[in-house]
């Protein structure tokens, strides 16, 4: 079985700031725990390779199984000191690429030219698309052969403005999901906030918020079962 790409932010602080922000934790290291369940490999990108600093607001959140990953070696080593460069991806090798979020995904996400063309491979490839929370962002300027934004006219998910205001994030965040969403023409859906709440539109699968990684990983198995069967 091919692996899944999961690819994770370089940025440090809110721009303009000195206030530490990086990898919602839990948004990778839950999705992996639900992947190793079915013996599915996982590599790590980030649009500079390297070095991924973590958000110390979600080392709030973390449990028994977050810490088991997060305590890894190989995933100490792979997704946050040394992950891949893009240019290092070979897209056929990946069924599926993920993106986790965490606020810094805002600011070296959307218009990463080389994940959206790593991202647009899979996805022709009859592979899947995936996000969860701010990692909406990296599906924004995807595009298919047409140039048309693979996001539009797809129902989508992704954290939200009544989110961000109850983080506190609303007067440094660069843009609203939601807003960028629609500016391309996507269905974007939302349920109460900080509830899990996941949506697959065909082989597009995003989820609204951090308590949402385990949705969005079912759903993608779930699809990959059905694929077996049929």
């Amino acid at each position: 079985m091919k692996k899944v790409l999961i690819v994770e932010t370089n940025v440090q602080k809110y721009a303009g700031t000195d206030k530490p922000t990086g990898l919602w934790l839990g948004e990778s290291v839950e999705f992996i725990d639900e992947l190793a369940k079915q013996k599915i490999e996982v590599d790590f990108v980030s649009p500079q390779g390297g070095f991924v600093p973590l958000d110390p607001r979600s080392m709030k959140y973390t449990n028994a199984a977050i810490m088991k990953v997060y305590l890894d070696k190989n995933f100490i080593h792979e997704g946050l000191v040394n992950t891949k460069k893009p240019n290092e991806i070979n897209p056929k090798n990946y069924n599926a690429i993920y993106y986790t979020g965490g606020h810094g995904v805002m600011w070296d996400f959307p218009d990463n030219k080389e994940l959206q063309e790593i991202a647009s491979v899979i996805y022709e490839n009859n592979g899947y698309l995936l996000s969860v929370c701010h990692g909406i962002a990296g599906l924004f300027n995807i595009k298919d052969k047409e140039g048309k934004f693979l996001i539009s006219g797809k129902k989508i998910t992704g954290f939200t403005q009544s989110e961000e205001r109850l983080a506190g994030k609303t007067h440094v965040v660069p843009f609203f999901n939601q807003e960028e969403a629609e500016k391309r023409n996507a269905l974007f859906q939302k349920k109460r906030f900080y509830k899990e709440f996941a949506v697959k539109d065909g082989r597009i699968i995003t989820g609204q918020n951090p308590f949402s990684v385990r949705a969005v990983a079912k759903l993608y198995l779930e699809e990959l079962e059905t694929c077996k069967q049929s």
